[in-house]
């Protein structure tokens, strides 16, 4: 009686997928909702790559039930088809397929295995073997397998995956080549701090660098890569992280917070040069600026700054030589403009690594192409590096996975790229996460490990990989209109470009012509990071503003008014150095009313005024007041740089005038004359009475 139930039963779910019936329709309901919560998964796989006939392939995993209810009759089974993939596509469609319809339709009779009854939550290990043999495999290639969960013979659940088959190769048969394989890995974050000083906008850094914080799992990563794996740094970063290694402070929105010395920045710092001490490293332009945008926007002279710094910083931070010849743009993309700014750069840029949609094939090609191509820039033949999409994603899953499929795909992708019709000669491949990436130190691990395994593929730095023969032809760099609306926009940039501007004039003034201590303050504000964030980057702007600003009021004038004495003469204005640093700039002085009051400025600018650090200087300048005027005037007075640029904001200054009227000087000289003679009269008055005097007296002595 029980066997003629079960065999009912077993018809019955058999027959769910064609029953158009309404019980039929609330069967399949019932084993789609089983299907969504009995989970099955493959913990290993050994060996990797079997490459013998007989090898015996060991699977395990488990089984879990989340259904909610017992359940029984559960089998698990390998599936699998003795045809092998043909391309690269057709991988994807499979692994992207969750239709239980375009499972490999051989089920394996002797690997597979009955689950006891499993109670609600609870969870069952597996485990079966084969033999290459067995699933008929007879040359090398990548072929589709999966284990299911059936339940009375119905499948319910499954994981799909791939298993690489790699036997000796036959006699007079070309050996696989082994292609190269460069990975390179972005450590680049985004500004936190506006200006040099030790406050910061926010404190991400503290919460990135500890724990699972982002940058602490890049650190784990660095410690166990391959030293030739090479790494991209942002210079700003490490700026920033040493600036935590003492107190700082963080701005908030109550005004600033206190913060100690961050122990764990020393430590990250430490780690990282210690990680990549014999690793290749290269530095991105300093705080990753858009240099896109930079180009398209008239902030030529940014990029080559940036490269110039960064790598300054780099170097000086990392204890070792660090170069930005190779340069990783935003999203991997950039147009002619940008690269032609790059190329001409003091610290010049003679390789990009871009993104595949920013140098595609043309025409397409079936196989998968060389990463190495060559663009023409106007200073020259650039390298340029196209990262492989399906293998760059493997080391970033979109979607949570385990390292095991991921290990199983990077496998099977690359094996697939060498047995490539047509391709005889070793390649070159480029693996590049995103730029921002949040890596899995355990999957990226693997990944790496499993790479440096495999005899088709050879693990190489990426300045090993350079244009040959094998490279195919490209579209050109392609940049779309999406591209450039994805750029910091020209409304973001102005205030930038002013910002910039008026920080290149501190710089310009001083006496040793010393670079703008608002350089790197200027480019974090160019950063690609604000694309998806500008209202922080706005924010940062205003603080940089507000900071170029005060340096430039430290130079003042003496304020009160002056005086001219009489008619013309020369007036003292004083300017005051509030800096610690001697500058040299020239006095631009006009008269606000010509009427009133003339200026003549010729020798203001020829002499430039030279002011050392915290005094002052004073200049002469001779003005000429009108005849017949007098009273106060007006006279505009402009700092000028020695190109002439205007240095801060204009004053104006209030100039007395003493001299007379004409008719008050025919007066006055009239004055003088009547004075002057009246003055001569008497003092021939004075002398004749005098005279007389001493002549009466005589005739009174004679008399006597």
């Amino acid at each position: 009686m029980r066997v003629i139930v079960k065999a009912t039963l077993i018809a019955a779910l058999l027959a769910f997928p064609v029953v158009a019936t309404a019980p039929g329709a609330a069967a399949t309901s019932t084993v789609q909702a089983i299907r969504q919560t009995l989970d099955v998964s493959i913990s290993s796989i050994s060996p990797e790559v079997p490459t013998s006939p007989t090898d015996v392939i060991k699977f395990t995993g488990t089984v879990r039930n989340n259904t909610g209810a017992p359940q029984s009759a559960l089998r698990v089974r390998l599936r699998y088809t003795p045809q092998k993939f043909t391309d690269r596509a057709t991988m994807a469609a499979y692994q992207d397929d969750q239709n239980n319809a375009t499972l490999p339709y051989n089920v394996s009779a002797s690997s597979g295995m009955d689950i006891p009854a499993l109670a609600a939550g609870a969870q069952a290990r597996w485990e079966f073997t084969a033999t290459p043999v067995q699933l008929n495999y007879r040359s090398f290639g990548v072929y589709p397998i999966a284990v299911d969960v059936a339940q009375y013979g119905v499948p319910l659940t499954s994981q799909r995956t791939y298993l690489t088959y790699a036997p000796p190769t036959p006699p007079n048969t070309p050996k696989l080549p082994r292609n190269k394989l460069a990975v390179a890995l972005p450590v680049i974050d985004q500004p936190h701090r506006a200006t040099d000083g030790s406050l910061f906008v926010d404190d991400e850094l503290s919460e990135s660098i500890s724990g699972k914080g982002r940058l602490a799992d890049l650190a784990r990563v660095a410690q166990t890569a391959p030293k030739s794996v090479s790494w991209f740094v942002e210079p700003s970063l490490l700026d920033d992280l040493t600036a935590m290694k003492s107190n700082y402070q963080v701005k908030t929105k109550d005004g600033v917070e206190q913060k100690p010395a961050s122990a764990e920045a020393g430590t990250w710092l430490t780690t990282m040069r210690t990680a990549l001490a014999a690793s290749p490293v290269f530095a991105v332009p300093y705080a990753d600026p858009d240099v896109t945008a930079l180009a398209h926007q008239g902030l030529d002279a940014q990029p080559g700054r940036a490269l110039a710094l960064g790598r300054q910083k780099a170097t000086s931070l990392l204890g070792r030589e660090v170069r930005t010849n190779v340069n990783w743009p935003p999203a991997g993309r950039l147009d002619a403009d940008a690269l032609d700014l790059l190329s001409v750069s003091e610290d010049r840029v003679d390789t990009v690594l871009l993104d595949s949609g920013n140098l595609p094939p043309q025409p397409p090609v079936p196989f998968t192409p060389d990463a190495a191509a060559r663009l023409d820039s106007v200073n020259g033949p650039v390298t340029a590096l196209v990262a492989d999409p399906g293998l760059s994603a493997l080391f970033e899953p979109e979607t949570s996975t385990s390292v095991l499929l991921s290990t199983r795909r990077l496998i099977a992708e690359t094996a697939m790229i060498a047995a490539e019709p047509g391709q005889t000669s070793p390649r070159s491949l480029l693996v590049a996460p995103s730029r921002r990436w949040n890596p899995n130190p355990t999957l990226v691990t693997a990944l790496l490990r499993t790479a440096g395994k495999l005899p088709w593929l050879q693990l190489t730095p990426l300045e090993s990989i350079r244009p040959t023969k094998l490279a195919v032809p490209r579209a050109g760099l392609t940049y779309t209109e999406q591209d450039r609306k994805d750029e910091l926009s020209k409304k973001y940039l102005a205030p930038v470009k002013e910002v910039a501007a008026k920080a290149e004039l501190t710089s310009s003034i001083t006496s040793a012509k010393t670079p703008s201590s608002f350089d790197a303050a200027v480019l974090r504000l160019t950063s690609s990071a604000w694309r998806n964030h500008t209202r922080a980057g706005r924010a940062a702007t205003k603080l940089v503003s507000a900071a170029v600003t005060e340096r430039i009021e430290k130079i003042t004038f003496s304020d009160g008014p002056r005086t001219l004495a009489g008619s013309s003469g020369a007036v003292p204005i004083s300017v005051k150095n509030s800096l610690t640093v001697p500058i040299t700039l020239y006095i631009d002085v006009k008269s606000n009313d010509q009427e009133l009051l003339r200026v003549d400025d010729s020798e203001l600018k020829t002499k430039p005024l030279v002011i050392g650090g915290g005094q002052s200087g004073t200049v002469q300048v001779t003005m000429n007041a009108v005849p017949g005027t007098s009273g106060d005037a007006t006279v505009t007075v402009q700092l000028e740089t020695a190109d002439h640029k205007p240095y801060g904001k204009p004053q104006r200054l209030t100039i007395r005038t003493t001299g007379y009227t004409g008719i008050a000087s025919v007066i006055v000289g009239a004055a003088l004359t009547v004075m002057l003679a009246a003055v001569v009269t008497r003092v021939l008055r004075r002398r004749s009475e005098r005279k007389l005097a001493r002549a009466a007296k005589t005739r009174e002595s004679e008399s006597v």
